[in-house]
């Protein structure tokens, strides 16, 4: 597996509508997309920041990923996203490397992104994610 760059950072948030006034206003950051992932529970707003991304994750259900996370630990940082070349090729070798994945392969992301996410046990307590275009 060949990581290129950091893809983003995700950031879990109460509201979008809170938090993008602070990257904008404080940061000096412009949001140019908001999506909702309809089958992850979650809205997203995206920032970049040279080649990386800010992505913040609202949550459209208490019981989604972004929603349990937030009741669990508080908002904060999510995850680590790192680019690869082919998300099911990078899935299969950190398996192999005996890290234990969310994803046994790669779905739909924010972005059009396929996704992969390998397990916060396996990856010394940091939520990663593997994506492709």
């Amino acid at each position: 597996m060949k990581i290129s760059h950091i893809e983003h950072i995700g950031i879990a948030v109460n509201s979008l509508e809170e938090a993008i006034p602070y990257y904008e206003k404080v940061l000096g950051l412009k949001c140019y997309a908001v999506e909702e992932v309809a089958d992850q529970k979650v809205k997203t707003a995206f920032f970049k920041v040279g080649q990386t991304k800010i992505e913040l994750l609202e949550s459209t259900d208490p019981e989604g990923p972004i929603g349990k996370f937030i009741e669990k630990k508080g908002v904060g940082v999510h995850h680590l996203a790192f680019a690869v070349e082919n998300v099911n090729e990078a899935l299969k070798d950190v398996e192999a490397s005996g890290v234990q994945l969310i994803d046994k392969t790669g779905r739909k992301g924010a972005e059009g992104l396929n996704i992969g996410f390998l397990h916060p046990k396996s990856t010394l307590g940091v939520l990663t994610e593997l994506c492709s275009e």
